[in-house]
């Protein structure tokens, strides 16, 4: 009886991720597919002059592969990241001066959209190896789901703090806010819990699963929980020293 309870579980396992394997060709395919029709429409009209080149035509084209560029690029990152290929060049960091580049990166948007962008860090913290590059990577993408979903005069807080060996540092916003029945595959590629807030953004759905993997990478989790109408919080325990990932 448990052989074949064992079995089945195995079964619906290998279903699912058959499925998720399915369905994620199929995005990449969509994804690919929606910038690629643009440009060679536009293109296509600009050749035989039914089309006019005009800057706005141009900026366009240049937004449409850009957003095929950084789709290639987050499938590449996964895919070394799926392999244990992800190199990762550590260096050691104050948890505050991490923070504190990324609040800096992101203050113009977050000001043009009339949104508080704030720091708590604890004093006494112990620097972090990490990749530097990485994790500010990591939380950028964090920072900017944030920005998307926080209205105006909104906030975002980042802080880190102490928690046995482990630093907690977290991503907190007073936006929207997700569904329970979306927060357990927000961190799943190409997971969408609202295709249409998405598309006018030009994401390629991947940021949150290479956040994970990039965590993952670290020896660290991360974990969201969130409220509707009242905002979402993002989890990053990192390990306070270097874990080599074999």
């Amino acid at each position: 009886g448990e052989l074949a309870l064992a079995f089945n579980q195995m079964g619906e396992e290998l279903q699912r991720a058959n499925k998720l394997r399915r369905q994620m060709t199929a995005d990449i395919a969509h994804d690919l597919r929606t910038p690629l029709t643009v440009i060679s429409g536009y293109l296509e009209g600009l050749r035989d002059g039914s089309l006019q080149p005009t800057q706005t035509r141009f900026d366009t084209l240049f937004q449409e592969a850009q957003l095929l560029k950084r789709l290639i690029e987050d499938l590449r990152t996964l895919s070394l990241a799926d392999a244990g290929e992800l190199k990762l060049v550590y260096q050691t960091i104050a948890p505050r001066e991490l923070l504190e580049q990324v609040i800096a990166s992101f203050t113009p948007l977050a000001d043009s959209q009339s949104v508080k962008l704030n720091i708590d860090v604890s004093d006494d913290l112990p620097d972090i190896d990490v990749d530097r590059d990485r994790m500010a990577q990591v939380l950028g993408n964090l920072v900017s789901n944030s920005l998307r979903f926080t209205p105006q005069d909104g906030k975002i807080t980042l802080s880190a703090d102490l928690s046995d060996n482990d630093i907690i540092v977290t991503v907190d916003d007073t936006g929207s806010g997700i569904a329970p029945e979306y927060l357990d595959n927000i961190f799943a590629r190409f997971y969408r819990a609202s295709e249409s807030r998405y598309q006018s953004n030009n994401e390629s759905g991947l940021g949150l699963a290479i956040a994970k993997s990039i965590v993952t990478a670290h020896g660290g989790e991360i974990s969201a929980k969130s409220t509707l109408g009242q905002g979402t919080t993002i989890t990053i325990w990192l390990p306070a020293k270097r874990i080599d990932m074999k």
